[in-house]
């Protein structure tokens, strides 16, 4: 019987048909199932109460074998016949009622000529080994996402927390999970969380994102138990939860510590008792410990850090330190930054030694404000000087306070020394300073003015002498409202707006023109702050002229070139875009846009691999690795699949940006549409295999006629034998034999030419060159003995692949073989002792396989070898040929990375295909 009519037959079987007992039943006790089977394994009866639980039915025409009772991983136990099964215990799995499995475990015994199979449901052994198992891998997972968290760097902390939360989420088939923190910054009487890290599996939707507020719905759960989120229990009970998670199902799991509920763990659209049924409430409380016990560990760990490190840049910023005197007030302690600012040890040292580093004249002074500190309490401050050896040095002053804490012998004098240097040194520095911006303000370049502020407007009382040498005007020139007439007509407006603003806001900063004494218009950047009295009335403002002129119209200049490269690129018909070395577009131009079908400010962020195949992202993706600083610029013609149109080929030039570790960092790329080139080539090629069809149309129907008449003959030789009554059985199955030899010779024929002339497939494959060999002598070859055309085909036995299409490689083939052909028939018409022959042989190296077509026809003039492979160039008559055959060929070897070539050997022409082998992936 077939593989059908098994299929057949056992689909019988399960039809639901009455169970009728077809054999005597053996005894068999009332637990389990027992079966009673044939020497070949068939099952004639079954009983014992599980036998309810299958959708096993015995026909009453035929009993079924055991093996197609059983779930196919199942059958492979009971092969064979049941004799060979005895003495060994037998873990059997039937399709039981709704659709669910029945595990069982039995033995087989002799019974009479038959053999009796007892079996026992081991359903609940499995089920309790699979929560075992389920429960140590949950505590084996749990382990180490603690150590990970506990071990990991503090910058990683966040990286590794994620990959921990896509290891349980991958474990259990999560789709969301996260976990939630207390919000710091949550406003209210209650408290707020928020999601600290989540992840999301592929296609899932993301249900939350790092950082965001859930408010304070999880604060209104119960914190002692897990929380099981189904929308077929309504959304009452939690109505401020269930949003949270998509109102759908969903577990929450709190983590306690010390501190009270610190931590939850978030599983959206995740029904848990069907799909983690191993895992119970105590499992999900562990694994939720396992995550936030050591993550809250190591956030605390890092605020305090932090907390240090502020406090210790605060001291630094300031130039301060904490001081402590303890140990009867004989010792004293001094902050690491102030031990090093006063060149002192941080460790304890004699009170003594602090107080040398303290100037003679304030020293005793300090003295006696420690004493009476101890003594009665009196808070400390003073400001001090500190000792240096050389007195031309500016003095370095501290100010000290303190205070003293405890009683007894535990009583502390706790305290900072804050650098004031700058505060006592001012009055010294302020004649200087004052002396110094007095020159400044007389020879700087810029003009510093003053406006008097007069019943709500301001008038110019001061201008720095720098006004004349840059616009050649005087403070009277400016007085009594001349300054506005100065400003240029177009700029009063927001000269006016600037005098608003300063007035409303007390600063301004705007950029206008103003002409000078010869006419001349200066770009002028004004920056101004109103002064106020005591009461918050103004009386005067400051300001700075700065003249900008070159600068604007250096930045005008700019302007206008870039809006002309802008106006460049967009305009331009290439396609011209920027993208990362991961194919992701950062830019590209209207054209680029307008032919994927979107806005231009849609490209950015769209994956330029998104319209190409595999094998082209490779094949891209490999070119751009091999760019280098030295040679930044490639060129290749890549090929798209476009939503609903046809494939598209550009052609595609990438230059690559790098950084100064020659680094990539992005691509340049202009492309310009080949589309209707490589469909006229597409064309021009089919074309040319159609016409070879046409050339080879004579010689095949010959190919299929020889056979015809073999079969014909073989049938009239039947005949005749039937006629006259002589018919033996070994002659007639000889001539059916010889007929269907022939029909499929006459089958293969017309199928390869069915095949040969389909239209080639878009992208190129690998394939051995062989096939497009033997595809082509299997066209050819019995056409060429039937003009006695000689072929003489050498070793073609190598295992090679190219890339490309066979199709076209076999019109190549064809092609040549034709026109030699042609010229070996023209010849021996002239030379009627001629005895034509084409050879075909091949040769490779380690980079290249090379096809060699030959044939002693006389060679090709040397005048016409260069001319032979352009288009509509051909010697044969007018009327016989296109004159594309060669310059097709030639094209298709090209595409394929190859080289065709022609040149005269002793006795003809001949012609050799090179083509690059190609690794396979």
């Amino acid at each position: 019987m077939s593989s059908g009519d098994n299929l057949f037959a056992r689909l019988l079987k399960r039809q639901a048909l009455p169970v009728l007992d077809t054999a005597p039943a053996p005894s068999a006790p009332g637990v389990g199932l027992h079966l009673l089977l044939d020497p070949e394994g068939r099952v004639l009866h079954m009983s014992g109460p599980l036998r309810h639980q299958l959708t096993l039915t015995i026909a009453p025409d035929r009993s079924p074998l055991l093996r197609d009772c059983l779930m196919p991983h199942s059958a492979l136990t009971v092969e064979g016949q049941p004799a060979d099964w005895q003495g060994h215990t037998l873990d059997l799995d039937f399709l039981a009622m709704s659709d669910t499995v029945l595990h069982v475990r039995g033995w087989v015994q002799p019974l009479g000529d038959d053999w009796s199979l007892s079996l026992l449901d081991i359903g609940d052994l499995l089920h309790e080994r699979q929560q075992s198992r389920s429960r140590e891998q949950c505590q084996v997972l749990a382990g180490h996402i603690s150590e990970q968290l506990r071990v990991c760097s503090l910058p990683r902390l966040g990286d590794v927390l994620r990959d921990q939360l896509q290891a349980v989420a991958q474990r259990w088939q999560i789709p969301c999970v996260a976990i939630a923190l207390p919000d710091d910054q949550q406003e209210g009487w209650q408290e707020g969380w928020q999601v600290h890290r989540q992840f999301s599996t592929f296609p899932a939707p993301t249900l939350w994102h790092d950082g965001q507020r859930l408010g304070n719905g999880l604060s209104s759960l119960d914190a002692t138990t897990v929380l099981h989120l189904s929308v077929n229990q309504g959304m009452r009970e939690h109505a401020l939860v269930h949003p949270l998670f998509g109102n759908t199902d969903g577990l929450a799991v709190p983590y306690r510590d010390t501190h009270g509920v610190a931590a939850w763990l978030l599983c959206g659209f995740y029904p848990a008792p069907p799909l983690a049924p191993d895992l119970s409430d105590r499992d999900w409380q562990h694994l939720s410990a396992a995550i936030a016990a050591p993550l809250l560990n190591r956030l605390r760990e890092q605020l305090h850090d932090q907390q240090l490190e502020r406090l210790e840049a605060l001291q630094v910023l300031l130039g301060t330190g904490w001081w402590e005197v303890f140990g009867a007030r004989v010792q004293v302690q001094l902050a690491p930054c102030l031990a090093l600012a006063l060149q002192l040890p941080t460790r304890p040292l004699p009170l003594g030694n602090w107080l040398a580093r303290i100037h003679p004249a304030d020293r005793e002074e300090l003295g006696s404000r420690l004493q009476a500190l101890d003594e009665q309490g009196k808070a400390l401050l003073v400001c001090v000087r500190l000792h240096q050896s050389d007195s031309a040095q500016n003095p370095v002053w501290y100010r000290l306070q303190g205070q003293a804490l405890g009683v007894g012998e535990h009583r502390r004098l706790v305290g900072f020394m804050l650098d004031i240097s700058d505060i006592k040194n001012q009055q010294q520095q302020a004649a200087a300073a004052h002396a110094r911006l007095d020159n400044l303000i007389a020879s700087s370049p810029a003009v510093i003015y003053v406006q008097r502020y007069v019943e709500g407007a301001l008038q110019p009382t001061f201008f720095s002498d720098s006004l004349q040498p840059l616009l050649g005007w005087s403070l009277a020139d400016c007085a009594d409202g001349a300054l506005i007439e100065r400003v240029h007509p177009e700029d009063r407006d927001h000269y006016f707006e600037r005098t608003r603003q300063l007035l409303r806001e007390g600063a301004t900063r705007a950029r206008y023109r103003v002409r000078d004494s010869r006419g001349d218009y200066h770009w002028l950047l004004d920056e101004a702050k109103l002064l106020r009295d005591d009461l918050g009335l103004p009386v005067e403002a400051v300001g700075l002229w700065l003249d900008v002129t070159e600068a604007t119209l250096a930045a005008e200049q700019v302007k206008q070139s870039e809006e002309r490269y802008r106006i460049l690129v967009e305009d331009s018909p290439a396609m011209i875009c920027r993208y990362r070395p991961d194919l992701t577009l950062t830019f590209g131009n209207r054209p680029l846009a307008t032919y994927l079908e979107c806005l231009p400010e849609q490209l950015p962020g769209v994956s330029l691999g998104s319209w190409l195949s595999d094998e082209q992202r490779e094949a891209f993706v490999l070119r751009l690795a091999q760019l280098t600083p030295e040679h930044p610029v490639s060129t290749a013609e890549i090929n798209l699949q476009l939503p609903g149109r046809e494939h598209a080929w550009w052609v595609w030039s990438d230059r690559g940006v790098f950084d100064e570790h020659g680094q990539l960092l992005e691509i340049q790329a202009v492309g310009r549409d080949n589309t209707q080139v490589r469909r006229s080539q597409q064309q021009l090629t089919q074309s040319a295999k159609m016409a070879t069809l046409g050339e080879m149309a004579t010689g095949l129907a010959h190919e299929i006629n020889q056979p015809l008449n073999v079969m014909r003959m073989a049938i009239v030789n039947v005949l005749k034998r039937l006629s006259n009554g002589d018919v033996q059985i070994d002659y007639l199955q000889d001539k059916l034999n010889r007929i269907d030899a022939q029909v499929q010779r006459a089958a293969r024929v017309v199928d390869h030419m069915r095949v040969f002339g389909r239209r080639s497939e878009i992208e190129q494959k690998l394939f051995n060159p062989v096939q497009a060999v033997e595809g082509t002598l299997s066209l050819l070859a019995e056409g060429m003995r039937g003009k006695g055309v000689e072929l003489r085909i050498g070793d073609i036995g190598f295992e090679v692949n190219v890339r490309g299409h066979v199709d076209q490689l076999e019109q190549v083939l064809i092609n040549l073989i034709v026109n030699a052909r042609d010229a070996l028939l023209s010849k021996r018409e002239a030379q009627r002792d001629f005895e034509p022959w084409i050879s075909v042989h091949t040769d490779r190296d380690q980079r290249s396989v090379r096809l060699w077509v030959e044939d002693n026809g006389g060679g090709i003039d040397p005048r016409l070898l260069e001319r032979i492979f352009e288009p509509f160039f051909t010697t044969k008559p007018v009327g016989v040929g296109t004159g594309l055959g060669l310059s097709v060929s030639y094209g298709i070897v090209e595409n394929m990375g190859g080289r065709l070539s022609a040149s005269n050997a002793l006795e003809g022409a001949q012609f050799c295909i090179e083509l690059p082998i190609a690794l396979d992936d």
